[in-house]
């Protein structure tokens, strides 16, 4: 194969060590290959930024291997042009696994061109995907710990969510706490409700009936004390992506106006693919690299499951979730595709189909900076053909056994 860059290197990065390999011209006519090993430790990689720039290597290639290629991609970004390599798309010949052979080969690929290297977005991005990342894992240890909560209740035989649409309410934190202190007359513990909840006095009087054991106080009082804990976690990662946002808040104002995306959704796509659409050709391309779009699966003809691929499964669920909210908006043409996808193909995969149509509007919206245009919820009965739908409904209701007159209005 033809060679496209003359010195290239090949890491393959592991905890403890990295392997490399550089290829470049020999004094006859063929290639070389130099091998070296270093620690990851960070004097040791600086040690390994010098050794490729005095060969004179151009690009380095290395898999992305969990969080490992990370501080090596960080010592030699500012000198080498890095590409980061997804370790699917590159599998070595079986049987010769070892680190100089996978250092060699992705060397190899390197030099001919054929790798495609993968998103990584600029030192400021980087940072608040780790912020946001961190935030949904103590957003979903929150939940966990109020579910836990739940269950130790019900195990006391008390009802509370059964009243209450969330245990961890002001008024149900308030009842679980005089539950903790010792209180169990139902009467007392349900006179703590406040506002709406106080309509409902006959049913907490019956639902905080139970057997709250001095156990169950022990793990209650565990419980709120570790959501507690997360939540004031939540608020300082909160405080410090608030910070490092700011200079693109009008990015999140903009993302805001798409029905169903709140700040923390808008935050997230800022995150993850940043505000320069320029990276990614066209809004397809986007929607590939996240995994939101149907896989291609033929041969000899024959169309195959079309699942979608695996992508950015942060970016991914943060847009599933808001295209679960907004099939509960009404008016919206996100809502109306949700429900006339769901109606064909389930409500699994018209979350997954309007996940999709939310991020092509986000491509557009960062491109062109501007807000969303709402098209409206009758926008797929506006865009058809008045005759042919008028004789499809017609045709249902005679197919139903009625007989139809139609008047035009006037």
């Amino acid at each position: 194969m033809d060679i496209v860059v003359e010195r290239c290197a090949g890491l393959d990065v592991h905890k403890r060590s990295v392997t490399a390999c550089v290829r470049a011209p020999d004094a006859g006519s063929g290639r070389r290959e130099d091998i070296a090993t270093f620690p990851t430790f960070h004097d040791d990689l600086i040690r390994l930024r010098d050794w490729l720039v005095q060969r004179g290597v151009t690009t380095a290639v290395m898999e992305s291997t969990g969080v490992f290629w990370k501080p090596v991609w960080q010592a030699l970004e500012d000198s080498i042009d890095c590409v980061l390599v997804n370790a699917r798309h590159v599998h070595n010949v079986p049987g010769r696994k070892t680190d100089v052979a996978d250092a060699a080969w992705l060397a190899r690929l390197g030099e001919c061109g054929l790798v495609r290297g993968s998103f990584v977005p600029e030192p400021l991005f980087r940072r608040l995907r780790d912020l946001t990342r961190y935030r949904r894992r103590l957003v979903e240890s929150h939940t966990r710990e109020a579910q836990r909560i739940d269950k130790v209740l019900e195990d006391a035989g008390i009802k509370l969510s059964a009243v209450a649409s969330k245990t961890l309410t002001v008024s149900g934190r308030a009842m679980l706490e005089a539950l903790i202190r010792g209180e169990r007359d139902p009467e007392a513990l349900a006179q703590l409700a406040r506002t709406r909840m106080r309509a409902k006095l006959p049913e907490l009087r019956r639902a905080l009936v139970g057997r709250f054991e001095d156990h169950h106080a022990l793990l209650c009082q565990v419980g709120l004390g570790r959501v507690d804990d997360l939540q004031g976690a939540i608020s300082r990662i909160d405080g410090e992506v608030e910070r490092l946002i700011e200079p693109f808040a009008h990015h999140r104002e903009r993302l805001c106006t798409i029905p169903g995306v709140g700040p923390r959704t808008a935050e997230v796509i800022i995150a993850e693919i940043g505000t320069d659409m320029s990276r990614f050709p066209t809004s397809a391309h986007l929607a590939s690299w996240a995994g939101l779009c149907p896989g291609n699966n033929e041969s000899a003809g024959r169309h195959y499951s079309g699942r979608t691929r695996r992508g950015d499964k942060w970016l991914r669920a943060a847009l599933v979730e808001s295209a679960w909210a907004v099939a509960r908006t009404r008016g919206t043409f996100l809502g109306a595709r949700f429900w006339r996808v769901a109606r064909r193909r389930g409500t699994n995969r018209a979350a997954v189909a309007v996940a999709h149509t939310i991020l092509v509007a986000a491509f557009h919206i960062l491109r062109d900076d501007v807000d969303y245009a709402e098209l409206g919820g009758d926008w797929f009965v506006r865009r058809l053909d008045s005759q042919r739908l008028t004789h499809s409904l017609v045709g249902r209701l005679e197919t139903l056994g009625h007989t139809v007159t139609l008047t035009p209005a006037s």
